[in-house]
């Protein structure tokens, strides 16, 4: 699939942040060197209290994820092998255990959240809490199967930046108690995925 670029928040902070990413994943000699030269501007992404408008901040009742959790497309590459997206996970809210099958960052940029990440064999690994400004890189498949839930009185607002079309591939969503995978497309609240 080839098409014109997607910006959904066409904003000069969005397109120079785009450009730098591709700028940086072009000259990287792999995905993990790629995430470590796009830190710094994926930092001041997160630290900028202005550049996401209210809109980009709302959850969505009718969410694939479900518990009123709203994904919003805020950049997809023509060829869908780059997106940038805000997760909305109201008060108390979950997301189910996912994949992402895809590399890049996320990272917190309101509220708090609970993360558990598991294993491939969907094992729990580790459990961390992160405040905003708290980043990292996912590179699978290490980290690559989590959830999140909201922590705070305040939505949480997570920003991601990977390597496909992350709300409009099918992924997977896992029991965590059998380990079960099950076909999973979390969409966006804002643009409708073509169906298969």
């Amino acid at each position: 699939m080839t098409g014109a670029d997607e910006y959904l928040l066409d904003t000069p902070v969005v397109r120079g942040f785009v450009a730098r990413v591709r700028a940086a994943i072009a000259a990287a000699a792999s995905p993990a060197a790629a995430c470590e030269a796009i830190r710094p501007g994926f930092a001041a992404l997160l630290e900028d209290p202005d550049w996401l408008p209210a809109r980009f901040r709302a959850g969505d009742p009718d969410s694939g994820m479900g518990g009123g959790i709203g994904q919003w497309l805020l950049f997809r590459a023509g060829d869908r092998s780059l997106s940038l997206f805000a997760l909305v996970v109201p008060p108390g809210a979950q997301t189910p255990v996912h994949d992402h099958l895809a590399w890049g960052l996320v990272g917190l940029y309101q509220g708090t959240q609970d993360e558990e990440i598991f294993s491939e064999a969907v094992e729990p690994v580790e459990r961390r809490a992160l405040v905003p400004g708290d980043f990292y890189a996912l590179l699978p498949p290490r980290d690559d199967i989590h959830r999140v839930r909201t922590t705070s009185a305040e939505t949480s607002v997570s920003i991601h930046l990977l390597t496909n079309d992350t709300g409009c591939v099918w992924r997977h969503a896992f029991d965590p108690e059998t380990g079960a995978a099950q076909p999973f497309r979390s969409g966006y609240v804002n643009v409708a995925c073509e169906e298969d």
